[in-house]
């Protein structure tokens, strides 16, 4: 039988505060039940808990770990497109949620991409066939990728033309109306959208377009390493970023709040306090204190009264804040946007970052190769005849 310890002695053990402990709960390192003493309060597997501190303690930092070894923690790739400082991401140099206030997302793929020109990410092509969403945005990318050419032996000008293109083909198979404007406004025109909600729009872009190393950028680095076209690396990325557990996790948000809306916010978090599943759309790991995104992007509308009870009692309860996922989610809910609206923010603006990390990897004149570790069953080899 597993044993359990209260929420004071995990945290404890760990050396953390609750928020912290939320976290872990939230990211799935932590399995947590209700107390059969006191259904108000949760325990902790203390299995779990001791392998989280047997972790820390073996720990090293990130700056001792070689360039590119997948052992011991994260992959680690030298990159100067996006950082962390202080619990807020930065764009080279520049505080993103500063930059959001004002920038457009052509101003962030001038700074990420270190372009000469102006980004115009305008792209009057159509699309031809298909609804508006993710398949005709995967499908027309796919087309591309299986006719490009190499990024390798081209004037990053040139590649710099071709992203631009990519970005703006991705925004109309969404649903942006083509057009020169900048591409906040062409998404609120194909919308059907107010100057006011094409203000929300900008600034959710601005927020999403890096952070730094994820999987999503990795894998596109590992296309570009190889040598692959500019479609196919932005392909390769993107298909990552379409898992739940990343770009989409605004859809598990959204069918959270389904669950609210027709539920109630009590009877839902009462649900999920008591079976101790965690809720999508809150906490973040490299946010302790919050997701500074979410924060911007929430204090500027009101989500649904319904909603907003929701995440105020969430917060409350659990110490968790929302992040960025929820905050799309509700800006989909309140403007009522199309029902991959909030995906299709998420891949047009990280599409600007990944286009950008696979531009960074040029620089490397490696192929990405990480190395298994077999652990499966030992061969039988022949014995080699004796002399």
């Amino acid at each position: 039988m597993a044993s359990w310890i209260s929420m004071d002695e995990a945290c404890r053990l760990l050396g953390v505060r609750p928020q912290t402990l939320y976290a872990y709960v939230s990211r799935g390192k932590l399995e947590v039940a209700p107390d059969p003493a006191d259904t108000r309060r949760s325990l902790y597997r203390a299995e779990d808990v001791a392998t989280l501190a047997k972790r820390k303690q073996a720990g090293r930092k990130h700056e001792t770990l070689a360039a590119n070894t997948l052992f011991g923690s994260e992959p680690s790739i030298p990159t100067a497109l996006c950082a962390f400082f202080r619990e807020r991401p930065y764009y080279r140099g520049q505080d993103a949620v500063e930059l959001a206030r004002t920038a457009h997302l052509e101003d962030v793929a001038r700074l990420l991409w270190d372009a000469e020109q102006p980004a115009d990410l305008s792209c009057a092509t159509p699309m031809r066939s298909g609804k508006p969403g993710r398949v005709t945005a995967f499908t027309a990318l796919a087309g591309l990728a299986a006719s490009g050419h190499s990024i390798r032996g081209r004037l990053t000008r040139v590649l710099h033309t071709e992203g631009q293109g990519l970005v703006g083909l991705l925004a109309n198979a969404f649903g942006a109306q083509p057009g020169r404007q900048p591409l906040h406004l062409r998404f609120a025109l194909g919308w059907k959208q107010t100057p006011r909600v094409a203000e929300l729009l900008r600034t959710a872009m601005v927020l999403l377009v890096d952070h730094e190393l994820t999987s999503s950028a990795f894998v596109a680095r590992i296309a570009a390493s190889t040598g692959a076209s500019l479609p196919a690396c932005l392909l390769a990325g993107l298909t990552t970023l379409s898992g739940p557990l990343h770009g989409d996790a605004s859809g598990r948000v959204q069918a959270l709040f389904s669950e609210v809306e027709r539920l109630g916010e009590d009877q839902v978090l009462a649900h999920y306090l008591s079976t101790g599943m965690p809720l999508a759309g809150f906490g973040h790991h490299l946010y302790p204190e919050g997701d500074p995104r979410a924060a911007a992007l929430l204090a500027l509308f009101e989500p649904p009264k319904v909603i907003a009870r929701f995440i105020e009692k969430v917060t409350r309860e659990t110490g968790l804040r929302p992040n960025i996922d929820v905050a799309l989610a509700a800006l989909v809910a309140h403007h009522r946007l199309p029902a991959d609206a909030a995906f299709g923010l998420f891949a047009t603006a990280r599409s600007v970052g990944l286009l950008a990390h696979s531009l960074e990897q040029l620089g490397g004149t490696q192929v990405i190769r990480p190395r298994g570790r077999y652990v499966g069953p030992v061969p039988e080899l022949p014995q080699q005849a004796k002399a």
